[in-house]
């Protein structure tokens, strides 16, 4: 665990969602939706929370960190640009041929990254055999997964589920960005998923459902896991906000995976300087 503040922390998040929006921009491609709903956990984790080394992205015992929803990784990259894993420049230059940032993580062409992903449903099961990796080298690494609340649907995240209560993976952290829009494609209105959480406390998981926009409750809720180690791999529902610090992009299934125009660029930094509402 890294000295931070919870302001700077905020600050931090900040950065994120305008590196992200930058490289979507710019790219025009890409996901901005869920890169800004899932910004607080990646600042709260990567610039707190984990034990990482951007000088030795290899390093055996860091703490590792699966984004199954692989799709957003313009926040995971702004991320690894921020703490100097690749020179923040690289941010100019999503999904162009040869750059280490490319559509979806890339653990071939990108420090920092601890596994491909992007096939929704498949990252709970890389997170499972890496925790359970840890537990028979004798490590004391930790293991954090991101999954959506859609990909949830796939049954092979339940399959994944079982075998990290079997083995008693008390060193996997999962977390579930659910802002309830994978409902019902449909229409717009939110319906947060209020049975995820019920489903890993059934399977054995030790569960929570926090905002995943309250830097606070962020922070408290990984301090209170941090030492728990009871044999139960942990589940941290949030509950967030598709677009969240865009006004316009806020809770609007459509800007799932739009780029933004130039105005459209330029109201979307300018809100997101402005901090959370």
């Amino acid at each position: 665990m890294k000295d931070i503040s919870i302001e700077e922390l905020k600050q931090k998040a900040i950065e994120l969602r305008q590196a992200a929006l930058t490289m979507i921009y710019e790219a025009q491609s890409g996901h901005p939706g869920g890169s800004l709903s899932a910004a607080d956990i990646i600042a709260a984790l990567y610039f707190r929370e984990m034990n990482i080394d951007p000088n030795n992205p290899k390093w055996e015992d860091r703490d590792r960190f699966v984004l199954s929803k692989g799709h957003v990784c313009p926040i995971q990259y702004s991320a690894l640009a921020l703490l100097g894993f690749v020179p923040y420049e690289t941010i100019h230059t999503l999904r162009q041929y040869g750059s280490p940032f490319q559509g979806h993580p890339d653990m071939k062409k990108c420090p920092g990254i601890d596994i491909s992903t992007g096939s929704l449903g498949q990252g709970l099961s890389c997170a499972v055999g890496m925790a359970l990796g840890g537990k028979r080298d004798l490590k004391d690494y930790r293991v954090f997964a991101m999954l959506g609340d859609g990909e949830c649907q796939e049954g092979q995240i339940w399959e994944a589920a079982q075998s990290a209560v079997k083995y008693r993976l008390d060193n996997l952290v999962v977390f579930v960005d659910d802002n309830g829009l994978q409902i019902d494609g449909t229409t717009e209105e939110v319906m947060p998923n209020l049975d995820l959480e019920v489903k890993f406390a059934a399977f054995g998981f030790e569960t929570k459902r926090i905002d995943g926009h309250s830097m606070e409750e962020i922070v408290e809720t990984l301090d209170a896991i941090r030492a728990a180690k009871n044999g139960k791999p942990k589940c941290i529902v949030f509950n967030s906000v598709k677009g969240k610090g865009v006004s316009f992009m806020e809770n609007v299934g459509s800007w799932h995976g739009v780029a933004p125009n130039k105005d459209e660029y330029e109201l979307a930094m300018a809100e997101v300087a402005g901090g959370l509402r």
